[in-house]
């Protein structure tokens, strides 16, 4: 339900106040309810995919080192395209998946279009892969994953890593209540 009597803020002005390769900051000049004008910073990032193998009761899992909160995280595989590339949302979940686990997957369903993890500032958005019928095989990481683990969780281990704050990656924990709202 969306309530459509309430007017977003007026954009009078952009201008991108930072870029890389990987993402933009964008700086808007609004005008906001009460008219007064501010600035509202957005990040600019392209979607991912994020994929959810599972197999005998349990999912595959891949940790790494994550700079933004300076520490290790438990999480469902998942990346966007490299810079300058792009293609089909499946044929990315499928790449994702094999380069990260060496997993290749016989069943595929997309659980949803579009989710957004942060969407007080930042643009970007995912879908959710649920990948069934798996086949290990050797993992083709990029350089920036050479610290990457993968392993194989039951699902009660699965929740008890949830429960004490060993996976606190909210995508993954979406994707998890998404696919078992699902089914």
């Amino acid at each position: 339900m969306v309530s459509e009597s309430i007017q977003p803020p007026v954009r009078l002005g952009t201008r991108v106040a930072y870029r890389n390769p990987w993402l933009s900051v964008r700086e808007d000049t609004l005008v906001l309810a009460d008219g007064s004008t501010g600035i509202y910073g957005v990040v600019e990032k392209a979607d991912y995919a994020l994929i959810i193998p599972e197999e005998n009761g349990g999912f595959h899992l891949v940790e790494q080192f994550r700079h933004a909160v300076g520490r290790r995280s438990w999480e469902f595989p998942m990346g966007g395209w490299a810079v300058g590339k792009s293609g089909d949302p499946e044929q990315l979940a499928r790449q994702e998946l094999l380069e990260e686990t060496g997993l290749t997957a016989g069943q595929w369903r997309c659980l949803t279009g579009r989710l957004h993890g942060s969407t007080g500032f930042c643009s970007q958005g995912f879908a959710v892969w649920h990948a069934t019928e798996l086949t290990p095989g050797p993992p083709d990481r990029e350089l920036t994953e050479a610290d990457m683990v993968h392993a194989f969780v039951t699902e009660d281990e699965f929740r008890r890593m949830i429960a004490d704050g060993e996976i606190f990656d909210a995508p993954t924990i979406a994707a998890y209540g998404l696919l078992r709202m699902v089914g």
